[in-house]
């Protein structure tokens, strides 16, 4: 692809129709860039298209976002992949990209940022070493348009610092950065103070400098985030006293009319989260500026309004003063009951009361409401902030704190009775607060685990938590009360009493018919939570008889919250109904006539526009479920799903709903599982051909649950697939599975479904192949997951057709192969051992012992001189600890690292698949030994004896133990 006139105007035109409003008009010309961009020189066109002045703006905007996508994509190279650019574009792209950005307009500028950083996170430092030159030149410029520029793209790169776990790579990336970065750094941020001082006046400009300041400012706490630099430690006395001063200074130029907080609350905001870095980890560093810091901030915070363009710099203020109060170096500066009085009467409660702004949230989004309250995302909130700086001051202070604050709670209540309507809010603030000050450690499982032992959470639940959860009546009134409520007894759950909690059930159930998104949310998770709730004895609480009573109340009311808008896709209560659904088990049997269609209609409605991935995934349990719970009396009831879900299932998999694919082939596996061996449905061997269709395969979310649902038509209907002849197919995919380092137990799993189920004769002329393929992997990619992987494969692989066979298919490769298999792959650094899994080591025990005890030419023929180091392996395998190291040059994840998960898979918890043992006659594999033993010298009298008689006296005694056990006598 040349770089021409030509093609940048034939680009230029499928840019602009890629803007169209018309999908007809916009995806054929997405499609078609996409299949160029692996042309060399694609990514040099799209700059050059960039950096030309006669380019339109849009033009401009669409072609950043196309390269920022496609280095997305393609930049990387994947360990089984193959490098989709060309060396000589990655080095243009390199040396043309960032000057490119700092001329470019600013939301260009943006998008190229963005692409650089994605190209950092791979090159940086290692293969781009001159980037940090080429910024700190650009420095010197003068010019804040480039500077701007520089930093945002420094910020990109250095972000990863505060967020990444420590590494010696990721030490001497930073150390890199500080060597070349810091100095020129500290300069512009004193020249860039200095300025911004001599441009008080000047309106348009002040905005630029407070931008740059803002850059500054977060790339500070990136590279002080780790650790302290000794760069930044030594030079505390250039950024704290300019931090102190920025973070004090007034202008009226600065201030914003809007509710959108401007540049000098993002400074603010972020000198606070610095100087709370520093007090949290830098402690004894920082001391000599902490006294200053805490009143400039105090200050700030009396002076700062409730506006909501104020949040994120009053939540950030609260805590840095959280951070100073959980240490014991600076409690003197709260101890006194006055200073903790007006914590508590200026900050705490102000910042924790509802403004108008948080009841129409509440009101008008409230899945955001949910997000920030409920999920934890509520981290640059006042409130949360608020009731951080409750749980510092409590490491010193528990016992002040609450009953000052206590005092609080009680006048707050108060207030609340004298007239309801008016001071509903002071209600909502007093539980607020009494949860802040009760909580000391959480987990979401199960909610408070440690709390305040000075608050009494049940009285105070008897007197204003359930009362208030009982008067259905006044919900339209308070809905925001209902919901703090349910909150509570959802947040102290395992720590008020059991009948305080079986109590308030019935009366969560009756909260899903209220309209209010957030009420019925709330008391759908609460009903979750409290449904898999366990007592001492690790039994639920709520057992089925305490639910039968309101079992159809809880299904209808579940099901018509659906109705209610803005709760059509609600993953809150679609995960109750799967709970529901789990905790009642046969119970809810004669509801799922009228539930299970309800259920594939909103399948259909979800397969149209997959938005809400977790409630997708909950209906899909819920799914697998009712199939589950009938199928386990009746196994013959699988037809009745697949008549209701089959038609559903080929209109997703005909429309290619990418997100859903594998859900359905784990439902199809798990119902085709259920039907006996010999009897695949039709409806199933008319989607075999397309099961092996490579396009599938190359979807990583596809593999795992694909491979699960052939293993189940090669189990249940050998015959009908050696019928269609697809033994060829099932070998192709089996031979792309395995040379991928991450999903060649995958292939091992396939391959051996098909030793154990289809006959062997119309495997002989393939199986040799196979072998050749396996010893190839294994000469040019030996990893410690693939031997083990392909150890238990030849235990199957004897299990099945003997250990002569194995012997016999090794030697037709190459003279003595199976030799150099004992020798480099069974026997040598306790390969054997490495072997983890109980059914997995069950089989390989199984499998040695069948080829020591099975094939005449270990104990009479040329590989005589096997079998005692064999039997030796097989011992280890019994007596010695399994051996779980990986080698260090071993950098790809392990499968047993991620059971259940790979990129974008899911897996189905409900429709796990069974375990499957085929060896499942042995009990005891030391006395399957003995007997095999046993029997082998009977047909070789003396022989075994003699052999054994060789091993060391250690090794005869445990031979001896397992002989003694099953009461084998040696001939």
């Amino acid at each position: 692809m040349e770089i021409n006139d030509n093609n940048l105007g034939q680009l230029s035109r499928y840019l602009q129709q890629t803007l169209s409003p018309e999908s007809n008009i916009r995806k054929p010309a997405e499609e078609f860039l996409r299949s160029i961009e692996c042309n060399q020189n694609y990514p040099v066109l799209l700059l050059t298209l960039i950096s030309k002045q006669e380019t339109q703006l849009d033009i401009k905007i669409a072609a950043s976002i196309t390269f920022k996508n496609y280095v997305k994509r393609n930049w990387k190279v994947h360990e089984d992949g193959k490098d989709l650019i060309f060396t000589s574009d990655r080095i243009q792209v390199k040396s043309y990209v960032f000057d490119l950005m700092l001329s470019s307009p600013l939301l260009v500028q943006k998008q190229l940022s963005q692409a650089i950083a994605i190209i950092g996170q791979h090159d940086f430092p290692l293969h781009w070493q001159d980037l940090l030159s080429v910024m700190v030149e650009k420095f010197q410029t003068g010019d804040f348009h480039v500077i701007n520029g520089v930093l945002q793209t420094a910020y990109s790169i250095f972000e990863k610092y505060s967020i990444e776990f420590k590494s010696q790579k990721l030490w001497e990336e930073i150390k890199f950065v500080l060597d070349n970065f810091a100095k020129p750094f500290s300069d512009l941020f004193v020249e860039t103070v200095n300025l911004a001082e001599q441009h008080a006046n000047n309106k348009d400009g002040l905005k630029v400098i407070f931008g740059s300041l803002v850059m500054i400012a977060k790339i500070f706490y990136c590279l002080n985030y780790q650790d302290l630099p000794e760069f930044f430690e030594d030079n505390m006395k250039i950024w704290m006293p300019r931090f102190l001063q920025l973070l004090t200074i007034s202008n009226k130029h600065l201030i914003t009319e809007n509710d959108e907080p401007g540049v000098l609350e993002e400074l603010r905001s972020q000198i606070c989260d610095n100087i709370g870095l520093y007090a949290h980890k830098y402690e004894e560093e920082f001391q000599p500026y902490m006294e200053q810091f805490v009143t400039a901030v105090w200050n700030l915070l009396l002076s700062t309004g409730p506006e909501t363009k104020y949040d994120l710099l009053v939540s950030n203020a609260i805590q840095f003063l959280a951070s100073v109060a959980d240490r014991s170096h600076y409690k003197n500066l709260f101890e006194d009951e006055n200073v903790l009085g007006s914590i508590c009467e200026k900050i705490i409660v102000p910042n924790m009361e509802m403004r108008e702004c948080d009841v129409e949230l509440f009101e008008d989004n409230p899945e955001e409401f949910i997000r920030r309250d409920l999920e934890g995302s509520d981290v640059d909130t006042r409130r949360r902030a608020a009731c951080d700086l409750v749980k510092g001051l409590s490491t010193h202070f528990e016992s002040k704190i609450t009953q000052i604050f206590g005092n609080y709670v009680h006048t707050m209540l108060q207030r609340y009775q004298t007239n309801p309507n008016v001071y509903w809010k002071s209600k909502d603030a007093a539980i607020y607060l009494v949860t802040s000050l009760a909580t000391r450690a959480k987990t979401a499982k199960h909610g408070i685990t440690k709390t305040n032992h000075l608050v009494n959470l049940g009285d105070f639940c008897n007197l204003h938590i359930l009362p208030e959860l009982q008067n259905l009546g006044n919900t339209a009134e308070f809905p925001v009360l209902k919901a703090d409520c349910i909150k509570y007894m959802l947040t102290f759950r395992s720590q008020i009493p059991t009948e305080i909690v079986k109590n308030a059930f019935p009366a969560l159930v009756q909260f899903l018919k209220f309209q209010s998104v957030v009420v019925h949310t709330y008391a759908a998770v609460a009903i979750e939570k409290l449904l898999i709730m366990k007592d001492s004895s690790s039994s639920t609480i709520l057992k089925p008889s305490d639910l039968s009573p309101t079992t159809e109340v809880l299904l209808k009311n579940l099901f018509s919250a659906f109705e209610f808008p803005g709760s059509t896709e609600n993953e809150y209560v679609m995960k109750a109904v799967m709970r529901s659904f789990s905790a009642l088990q046969e119970g809810v049997v004669p509801f799922l006539v009228h539930l299970l269609p309800n259920l594939t209609s909103k399948l259909s409605d979800a397969a149209k526009n997959p938005t809400r991935p977790h409630y997708n995934h909950y209906l899909f349990e819920s799914l697998s479920l009712s199939i589950r719970i009938v199928c386990k009396a009746t196994p013959q009831a699988v037809t009745n799903f697949e008549q209701i879900l089959f038609p559903v299932f080929e209109e997703i998999l005909k429309n290619d709903v990418q997100e859903f694919v594998p859900y359905v082939f784990q439902i199809m596996s798990l119902m085709l599982e259920l039907h006996t061996e010999g009897n695949v449905p039709e409806p199933y061997m008319a989607l075999f051909s397309f099961l092996l269709v490579p396009l599938l395969w190359e979807r990583p979310a596809n593999i795992h649950p694909l491979v699960r649902l052939l293993q189940a038509f090669i189990s249940r209907g050998p015959t009908q697939v050696v019928g269609q002849d697809k033994i060829t197919g099932l070998l192709g995919v089996f031979q792309k599975l395995i040379a991928s380092k991450s999903n060649d137990h995958e292939g091992f799993y396939l391959l051996q479904s098909m030793i154990e189920h289809l006959p062997a004769e119309y495997l002989e002329n393939y199986i040799k192949q196979v072998f050749i393929i396996l010893f190839q992997r294994l000469t040019s990619s030996k990893t410690t997951k693939y031997v083990k992987s392909l150890l238990v494969f030849f235990s199957v692989f004897v299990i099945k057709n003997g250990g002569a066979n194995l012997i016999s298919i090794c030697d037709q490769i190459q003279p003595n192969l199976f030799g150099m298999v004992c020798d480099s792959l069974i026997e040598k650094e306790g390969n054997v051992q490495k072997i983890s899994g109980a059914t997995e080591k069950k089989i390989v025990a199984v499998g040695l012992t069948n080829l020591i005890c099975g094939a005449d030419e270990l104990i009479s023929g040329k590989y005589g001189d096997k079998f005692l180091k064999l039997l030796l392996a097989l011992m280890a395998l019994f007596e010695l600890p399994e051996d779980d190291s990986i080698p260090a040059d071993e950098h790809f994840i392990e499968i047993e690292d991620t059971p259940g998960y790979q990129t974008a898979y899911s897996q189905l918890v409900f429709a796990g698949k069974p375990e499957f043992d085929p060896v499942s006659g042995v009990d005891d594999v030391k006395k399957n030994l003995a007997r095999n033993l046993g029997s082998l010298s009977s047909r070789h009298p003396g022989r075994v004896k003699a052999l054994i008689a060789q091993l060391d006296p250690n090794a005869q005694r445990c031979l001896a133990h397992y002989l003694e056990a099953a009461c084998i006598v040696l001939q």
